[in-house]
């Protein structure tokens, strides 16, 4: 008899068709009533799939008293309470480094593009204004100073792909990250006075909320270039509007933001910022690797009664 799972979140058709091969799958999102639905039949559910956008509410973990793994497509783990899921003897699942390499790709690109202009100069282009004059000279990316807020898996990778541009590199943590060969820089204040791009990729949730403030960005200055591919928690979005505006800061390139897909018409209306809709792991190769992972995880759940990745305690 198959499991009895719930889809809480969206995700591609092609996983879902592959879990219902597997499980018993119910879609939350299709209940005319979700909350009564789950009080009617929560005990019913084993499993649960979400992803780390939506991620999932303690009470609606709560409203599943029977259910035994949680399992997440992405690597963001602040809509998740995992130390409340534990504590119920829920284990989490996720998906990490199937991504990493996306997600560093992404965030060279965007600083390449904030840097060398490469969105504003094709609107420049298509505007008719190259016949006009020529496009305003940009900044020089190889051999620049890159500060990299976080040092994971995906930190480690974006430090790696910037000795390709003869970068010097030092990062920020809480911790000195031991078998990391860059310079660790205790005060992010100080990483961002001595950064000329500055590439966020530290978890997001409380303890890294508006981590990059005002003073951050009045230490990176008017030559230096934000880049986050976090989570839009991590960047004061007000702050950072107010520092593009009045050009405290060069530049900014975003794949991420406060209130997804909302995105502030303040932004929308400089030059000087490159908005992506949150991209970052988003080709058809590492979304398939992710759809595999929470696939995988919950046959490694149930047969063998351990995941590939579980979500770190807190």
């Amino acid at each position: 008899m198959k499991q009895k799972l719930l889809v809480a979140g969206r995700i591609t058709p092609t996983l879902e068709t592959r879990l219902a091969g597997a499980y018993d799958v119910t879609n939350l999102a299709a209940q005319a009533d979700p909350a009564g639905y789950l009080e009617a039949h929560g005990a019913e559910f084993a499993a649960l799939v979400t992803n780390a956008a939506s991620g999932v509410d303690n009470a609606t973990i709560d409203a599943l008293p029977n259910l035994k793994v949680i399992s997440s497509f992405g690597v963001g783990l602040d809509r998740i309470d995992v130390a409340h899921a534990n504590a119920r003897g829920v284990a989490v699942g996720y998906t990490p480094d199937v991504l990493n390499d996306c997600v560093a790709d992404l965030a060279i690109a965007l600083m390449l593009d904030t840097a060398r202009g490469l969105s504003a100069s094709d609107r420049y282009v298509r505007r008719g204004e190259w016949v006009k004059a020529p496009f305003p000279l940009m900044r020089k990316v190889s051999g620049a100073n890159l500060g990299v807020v976080g040092m994971g898996r995906i930190g480690r990778a974006i430090a790696e792909r910037a000795a390709g541009f003869s970068m010097d590199v030092r990062y920020h943590t809480r911790r000195v990250v031991a078998d990391a060969p860059w310079r660790h820089e205790p005060s992010l204040v100080e990483l961002a006075r001595w950064a000329d791009f500055l590439i966020v990729i530290t978890a997001g949730g409380a303890a890294t909320r508006h981590l990059i403030d005002a003073a951050v960005l009045d230490a990176l200055g008017p030559k230096g270039f934000l880049v986050n591919v976090a989570r839009g928690s991590v960047v004061d979005e007000q702050a950072l509007v107010w520092a593009l505006k009045e050009k405290r800061i060069a530049g900014a390139g975003l794949d991420v933001y406060q209130d997804e897909p909302n995105v502030p018409q303040e932004l929308m209306a400089l030059d000087n910022v490159v908005l992506a809709p949150h991209i970052a792991s988003g080709t058809l190769e590492t979304r398939q690797a992710m759809a595999d992972r929470v696939f995988d995880n919950l046959h490694s759940f149930f047969a063998e009664g351990r995941l590939i990745s579980a979500a770190p305690a807190a």
